[in-house]
């Protein structure tokens, strides 16, 4: 579970709900059912409009993409191709192809696969970028919708206000209701700017970011099967990759992998 978007969600909402029993108001007065149907069903239907139905209806399961942390096991894989580069200076590139279905990391198992079948570097850096490129325009075409759902809903909470206005003004004999009457129908264009300012707006940012650490951990991969590839000292191989990892990350493994 990812932690930060936790506190996120359900400070946003904290926020709110503070600044408006700090104006002395009450909760129900920015709670409107209208409202919510015309600014999220509204922008939601936009989204049938601008996407494909595949991505319209399956942004509901990317959506639960931000509330989990994943682990793609920087350090795991720097042991591992260390290891793997130890054994290749030893016995040979085809010794590694034993123990190759144990590996959890089916990127590295692939690029390991690819080097033992006696591809050359340009064939197996060209097959692992294209799969790199791949993965990371579904990522990115997911976070585009994702913004594009951020970019609709401040339109549709204008559309909600309009609508409420139009009605505020063909009851216009009722002086009394013109202030209640405002006040609702701007409720849409604060259910707009939420959505698009806390929610999916930094939710597309998670995404996004979710993206660069898979790629980076990629990248850092198809580096070290290249690096056993070229026959790199195991300590050489070690010093690239840790290159990859942040200081912590770095620090926790150091030691063991840059062993003499």
């Amino acid at each position: 579970m990812d932690i930060a978007t936790i506190i996120g969600f359900v400070g946003g909402i904290g926020m709110v709900f503070l600044g408006v029993f700090s104006g002395g108001s009450s909760i129900m007065n920015i709670i409107d059912i209208p409202s919510v149907i015309i600014t999220i069903g509204g922008s939601y239907m936009a989204l049938f409009v601008s996407s494909p139905m595949n991505k319209a209806l399956g942004i509901w399961g990317i959506l639960s993409r931000c509330f989990k942390t994943y682990d793609y096991g920087e350090k795991t894989a720097v042991q591992n191709m260390v290891a793997l580069s130890e054994k290749a200076r030893r016995e040979g590139i085809l010794a590694l192809e034993e123990g190759l279905d144990d590996l959890d990391d089916a990127f590295l198992k692939e690029g390991l696969r690819l080097m033992v079948d006696g591809n050359d570097a340009s064939a197996i850096r060209a097959i692992l970028e294209n799969e790199m490129a791949q993965a990371e325009a579904r990522h990115m075409e997911w976070a585009g919708v994702m913004t594009q759902w951020a970019g609709y809903a401040p339109g549709w909470g204008m559309m909600g206000t309009v609508i409420g206005l139009i009605g505020m003004l063909q009851n216009l004999e009722d002086k009394s209701s013109l202030g209640p009457n405002m006040a609702v129908a701007l409720i849409t264009t604060l259910y707009g700017s939420m959505m698009a300012n806390w929610l999916f707006g930094p939710l597309a940012t998670k995404l996004i970011a979710q993206n660069t650490a898979e790629m980076n951990s990629k990248e850092m991969v198809l580096e070290g099967i290249l690096s056993i590839q070229t026959g790199d000292n195991p300590r050489i191989l070690a010093q690239k990759l840790l290159t990859y990892l942040d200081p912590k990350s770095r620090k926790a493994i150091e030691a063991d992998v840059l062993k003499d």
